[in-house]
């Protein structure tokens, strides 16, 4: 099979992926390639000597040149299959679905689950007045520039208005066990006083054998959130620990909208996402609630930004890292309230846990306000694990490392329960096998169903978990 490697992507490969498109998209694909050409891998100055983008080995990532035939289904993704065909979404194993399943009582809706070459095909004035009406910046971000330029694949979601999809449409996402890489461009429309929510899973085999390569997922997702619809997107990173994973992601939220983003991150080598929430109108609201954890030699690199340009917006971040071994955590964030942005609250905090000596995590929060009669707060701590209450739970009969799993339960325990009992029965398994280095793709086990069933036995998180505001004038 014939590949490229990152460190070799031309205009003329660009151009190849153009084929067959419209003629406006293979424009702007230009446009951001010769923007991703003469960017530097890390765009701020003040993040550069935080930044482990080095890990990114650009020579080893590959992708495949032409079409790729459909890539095989290992068991465990089977399995996976097995419980997407009684619910709604895509299984995609390299560069082609290998299922798409749209129930007809949602088809019946109107709405759209499809490739994005698809809806370019069937449904390009939706398409293009989406991205017309949020054009995405490519100078932010070098990888961004990638992604807009060179996406060989993506999801298209539409969500028509007043129609609420009830079950989760699930995004289950592979890297294929040929070595290829992927770099991928997944647009949500969500129409005015609509709701649905989106489970992303993303998984990668592992390439321990080759040395030679490294796989990569390369990734834009694009949120648009009318007028008083409400999106909620979670995303449950479980890739194996030796490939990287670039995510941007971009939440468009108009009048009266809500985007609540939910991540779990736990697999690669590097993880390095870029949150940006952008309130454009008044009323409009963001969460982005994560979790990090990490072991050996991970490294998390995670941003996350809360644009208010309309006034009495609100917008919350909360990320917590648990880390392990040499693991490390960058947290960068920024509270950005605009001249229209009156009666604005937003809060920003980034909270991690050290569990070994080796392990690192930086935090960088800011504040940028032009207006007055707003509330606008960050926070950040970092500490080792606490050895008085390592002690207070031993002496109740746990040992030490038992000790430590319920510390570390503890404190991410409020943001998972944000997710609903199903989400977080997942974002728990996968915490219990990262603990004990089992392999991390979510199964209908035994392990998985005790867990679900505790969880759904609990009741709701209703209590803020999101600190109070100091109040600048």
């Amino acid at each position: 099979m014939a590949t490229i490697n990152l460190s070799s992507i031309d205009s003329k490969y660009v151009e190849s992926l153009a084929t067959g498109g419209p003629s406006w998209l293979s424009s702007l694909r230009k446009d951001a390639f010769a923007k991703y050409q003469s960017l530097p891998p890390e765009v701020s100055p003040l993040y550069s000597k935080y930044s482990d983008v080095n890990k990114i080995r650009s020579e080893n990532i590959h992708f495949a040149l032409e079409e790729q035939a459909q890539a095989s289904i290992n068991n465990d993704l089977a399995d996976r299959l097995a419980e997407l065909e009684k619910e709604t979404g895509i299984l995609q194993v390299g560069q082609e679905p290998a299922r798409i399943i749209v129930p007809e009582s949602v088809s019946k809706q109107g709405v759209i689950i499809s490739t994005l070459k698809d809806a370019l095909r069937n449904h390009e004035d939706l398409v293009k007045s989406q991205m017309d009406a949020n054009p995405v910046n490519i100078l932010e971000d070098k990888f961004l520039a990638l992604e807009a330029s060179s996406n060989q694949t993506g999801v298209f979601i539409y969500i028509p208005k007043n129609v609420f999809v009830e079950d989760p449409i699930r995004i289950i996402t592979s890297l294929a066990d040929d070595g290829t890489s992927l770099i991928s461009r997944n647009i949500i429309v969500a129409e005015p006083s609509s709701k649905a929510t989106v489970v992303q899973e993303l998984y990668a085999p592992g390439l321990s054998e080759r040395r030679e390569l490294q796989q990569g997922y390369f990734e834009l997702v694009e949120a648009h959130v009318s007028p008083n619809a409400h999106l909620e997107m979670v995303t449950l990173q479980a890739m194996a620990t030796d490939t990287v994973n670039v995510s941007n992601r971009k939440a468009f939220v108009e009048r009266d909208g809500k985007m609540s983003w939910y991540i779990g991150m736990f697999g690669s080598s590097l993880s390095r996402y870029k949150t940006d929430s952008i309130m454009k109108a008044s009323g409009a609201s963001a969460e982005d609630v994560e979790i990090i954890f990490g072991a050996n030699n991970q490294s998390f690199d995670v941003t996350s930004n809360l644009l208010h340009f309309g006034a009495h917006s609100r917008g919350r971040v909360l990320v917590k890292s648990v880390l392990k071994d040499t693991s490390k955590s960058l947290f960068k964030g920024m509270i950005k309230i605009g001249k229209e942005g009156k009666g604005t609250e937003s809060y920003l905090a980034g909270h991690a846990i050290l569990l070994d000596r080796g392990s690192k995590s930086d935090s960088i929060p800011g504040l940028e306000i032009e207006t007055n009669e707003v509330k606008a707060t960050h926070s950040a701590s970092v500490a080792q694990m606490d050895e008085n209450q390592i002690y207070y739970l031993t002496t109740r009969g746990l040992n030490r490392e038992g000790a430590k799993r319920e510390i570390v339960s503890g404190f991410l325990e409020p943001l998972s329960r944000k997710m609903g009992p199903t989400i977080r029965a997942w974002v728990n398994y996968l915490i219990e096998n990262k603990w004990l280095g089992k392999p991390l793709m979510l199964k209908a086990d035994e392990a998985m169903e005790q867990i679900l069933e505790v969880e759904k036995s609990r009741y709701k998180e209703t209590q803020d978990i999101f600190e109070k505001h100091y109040k600048y004038r």
